[in-house]
């Protein structure tokens, strides 16, 4: 299949006059932080006035996570050698 009809400069730009990025709108959280309008704050974790995320313990599993990983790797290492 073969284009019949070539596109012009003034279609072409028409239509990729609606490509263009857009900055992401921020506001500041009441902890200070800037986030993302109708998201939760990845600093406390909080969306209109309430605690959403509890930031303290993802951040206490997500060191638990590491520990264990780290724990396994160290077995395996030294099986190998």
């Amino acid at each position: 299949m073969v284009v019949r009809m070539r596109h012009t400069r003034a279609h072409t730009a028409n239509r990729r006059s609606h490509h263009a990025l857009e900055n992401p709108t921020l506001v500041t959280c009441e902890c200070g932080a800037s986030r993302l309008k109708h998201r939760a704050c990845p600093s406390c974790g909080r969306y209109r006035g309430r605690v959403i995320v509890d930031v303290a313990a993802k951040a206490a599993a997500k060191a638990a996570r590491r520990a264990s990983r780290s724990q396994e790797g160290e077995g395996a290492k030294e099986a190998a050698h």
